[in-house]
């Protein structure tokens, strides 16, 4: 299959699942009474939000993955084998894409088991924090396994003007480090309508455009899919929101621009293309160490960043644009990293 039709193909099936699906997902959500419940620890206007359904991220998981299942199975059927492409270690590719999207599942039922008891079993909080942690720390493992098997046990990483760099022991410390830091992340960065699912789509383009750049045409179909996984939710989930992602979606989300990353051989590359999740993260973290640190002062009017925005009299939608826009740029900057290496 020509590789930029595999990438259209990829994302217009996406989008077209995702959106479609609304219509009869989200009027079930509210059948079921999977409505979101507002903290009071929250900007008191997000009150008016309280009832809109969760676990919305329902809508782009099977959009994404059905997508990337129709065209892997197209392609097969031409002859083609998209997922390895020209890379010179087919195995070790597509190792990466089918454990990466598994991964990205995986996270995304952790997140339904932690939307599913603030839900349904009235525990505003979820999961607890040793639950979440533990599941997810058997899910990058798992993952970080896969990675070190498909590279002959000598895991390695690229790194921009400098190459391939074998990693040692390094390689389970650094992975363990960069996934758990990129799943809360993202799932920081979903706190207002469209903003995860806005500055996801501009990481997923870089990622097709990363992809193509490093002949890893699997990997760019991937994106592509999730871009239009991306567009599709947005359609639901642009302000106001008539659903929310919940953990479900957001943990997906992470687990998927983390697989993306370590597709294309460069985990490092996410510090440009999700710079939102970091700021959003970081901000969260810089927030609660000056707390205890000055014992109940605070950085920020609230955490995370674009809590900040908004108490300051920022609109959601200008949130969205100006953290949207900020992330494309450091989308830019990935990319002419890879490029100009």
């Amino acid at each position: 299959m020509n590789r930029i039709l595999a990438d259209v193909l990829a994302a217009v099936l996406s989008f077209g699942v995702t959106a479609s699906l609304g219509f009869v997902v989200i009027p079930w959500l509210h059948k079921l009474k999977f409505g979101q419940k507002i903290l009071d620890i929250g900007p008191a206007w997000h009150k008016k939000k309280e009832g809109t359904p969760t676990m919305g991220g329902i809508l782009f998981i099977a959009g994404t993955i059905l997508s990337v299942i129709v065209v892997l199975v197209t392609d097969k059927l031409a002859g083609g084998d998209l997922l390895a492409g020209d890379y010179p270690v087919p195995l070790e590719i597509r190792s990466k894409c089918i454990s990466g999207i598994l991964m990205a599942f995986a996270f995304g039922l952790i997140g339904f088991a932690d939307d599913y008891v603030k839900i349904v079993k009235k525990r505003n909080l979820g999961l607890t924090i040793p639950q979440k942690t533990v599941a997810q720390i058997l899910v990058m493992t798992a993952y970080l396994v896969s990675l070190y098997m498909s590279m002959n046990r000598k895991p390695y990483m690229f790194i921009p003007f400098v190459g391939n760099v074998e990693m040692g022991v390094f390689f389970w410390i650094f992975g363990a480090c960069v996934i758990y830091a990129a799943i809360n992340a993202v799932n920081f960065t979903d706190g207002i309508d469209g903003l995860c699912g806005s500055v996801t789509l501009t990481a997923a383009a870089a990622f097709i455009v990363i992809a193509a750049m490093r002949n890893l045409f699997g990997v760019s179909m991937i994106a592509a899919a999730l871009l239009g996984g991306c567009a599709g939710f947005l359609v639901w989930n642009h302000y106001p929101a008539k659903v929310f992602m919940g953990d479900t979606g957001s943990m997906f989300l992470g687990g998927m621009v983390v697989a993306l990353a370590y597709a294309v051989g460069c985990p490092l590359i996410l510090l440009p293309v999700g710079i939102i999740y970091v700021i959003e993260g970081a901000s969260d973290v810089i927030q609660i160490s000056y707390f205890k640190l000055t014992h109940g002062k605070r950085i920020f009017k609230m955490a995370p960043i674009h809590h900040h925005f908004e108490m300051s009299g920022w609109s959601e939608k200008k949130i969205v644009a100006v953290f949207t826009l900020v992330n494309l740029v450091g989308c830019a900057a990935g990319i002419l990293l890879m490029r100009f290496d």
